[in-house]
């Protein structure tokens, strides 16, 4: 099991200075909004991720007006103490230490301390673009499989050199097929070691965000989900083969691995069209109980579960059948967010559940 003991933060978005301790396995943390819920769980996956679940730029999460940050908190894995700091200087210059050892590529982390974040604007990943779907599945796969983030961070840098040189030949009229050749050749091993675990790997988290789904929503509603990928009929070294002429004219790389998606239907019409917002809110939980479950499996421990704002949107039997799921089937560490105390602590009493209480103001 992980389990954080505590976590403090300075200069934390709207912290100043705060530190919390935390002894239950289920912890309610309640207040308005603008309290500083949300960063509270913020700061706890910044821990797990080296950075922001909501903020792609670090200098988004120091507290306005100030420069530099600090993060740190203490966890026990399997019946070890580590600890975790996370420093941003006033140059924002950004360092994280774990155990007194800092880290020389914070890509070293990712994986150590599983984290599994469910917010209200999570809900793209079932009504946004591919992209969306393609970057739940890469974190999932990067905390199961130091290599396959490699793979990506290796990929990602091949297709901007790609098309660089294909932008740079549409405004020189001159291409350098040898170096184009390379690019491809370099571009298709990474692509395909992606691709092949992308493939694997939806073959579990389907059937267990189906199964998952009928839990929660006591219905399958005719749901399907089908991971859809160009490599699936032909290799990647082909397609770009086939179609160079069409990426010069286009000026970028048409074919490949980032354009992957996992296409969702219910009774063979586009989910998101169809779905009511509890249906919605249904797969979008059960998606994410599949992550916590694969992790789950693959680390030999229980990842730590962050649950901002849940209740929203959800009719009593879906949240009871939620709840149950997540502070009673399972041992993890849970953490859930609420604007109504009274509420979260109803139906955590329903449960049966043993938690602790922390209120904002």
């Amino acid at each position: 099991m992980l389990f954080l003991q505590n976590i403090s933060v300075v200069q934390f978005k709207n912290y100043e200075q705060q530190q919390w301790l935390f002894k239950q396995r289920i912890t309610a943390v309640c207040g308005p909004n603008g309290s500083g819920k949300t960063n509270l769980l913020d700061a706890i996956y910044y821990l797990c991720f080296t950075k922001s679940y909501f903020s792609r730029q670090d200098t988004q999460i120091v507290q306005q007006g100030k420069s530099g940050l600090r993060v740190d908190g203490n966890f026990l894995k399997e019946e070890k103490q580590h600890e975790l700091v996370c420093i941003i200087r006033e140059n924002n210059r950004k360092e994280f230490w774990a155990n007194g050892e800092e880290y020389k590529k914070f890509s070293e982390h990712i994986g150590k301390f599983p984290c599994v974040m469910i917010a209200p604007d999570d809900v793209g990943l079932i009504t946004g673009n591919s992209e969306e779907r393609r970057k739940f599945i890469d974190t999932i796969l990067s905390q199961c499989n130091t290599d396959y983030l490699n793979w990506l961070i290796d990929y990602n840098k091949i297709l901007q050199q790609r098309n660089s040189l294909l932008k740079a030949a549409a405004e020189h009229n001159r291409m350098d097929e040898s170096l184009l050749d390379t690019l491809d050749e370099q571009l298709s091993e990474k692509g395909q070691l992606i691709f092949t675990a992308r493939k694997q790997f939806t073959e579990e988290l389907i059937p267990a965000a189906n199964r998952y789904y009928q839990s929660i929503a006591e219905n399958e509603d005719g749901i399907e989900m089908i991971y859809d990928s160009q490599l699936l009929n032909d290799t990647l070294l082909n397609l770009l083969q086939v179609n160079r002429q069409r990426d010069l004219y286009l000026q970028r790389t048409g074919c490949g691995i980032h354009k992957d998606d996992m296409e969702i239907t219910m009774n063979g019409y586009a989910f998101k069209n169809l779905a009511s917002q509890g249906q919605r809110k249904s797969l979008l939980f059960a998606l994410k109980l599949a992550e916590f479950e694969i992790l789950k499996k693959q680390k030999g421990f229980t990842p730590v579960l962050l649950l901002d704002d849940v209740f929203e949107k959800l009719d009593a039997g879906r949240m009871h059948n939620l709840l149950h799921k997540v502070c009673m089937e399972e041992n993890g560490q849970v953490f859930i967010t609420d604007t109504h105390a009274e509420r979260m602590e109803s139906q955590l009493k329903a449960i049966g559940a043993d938690y602790g209480l922390i209120k904002l103001l």
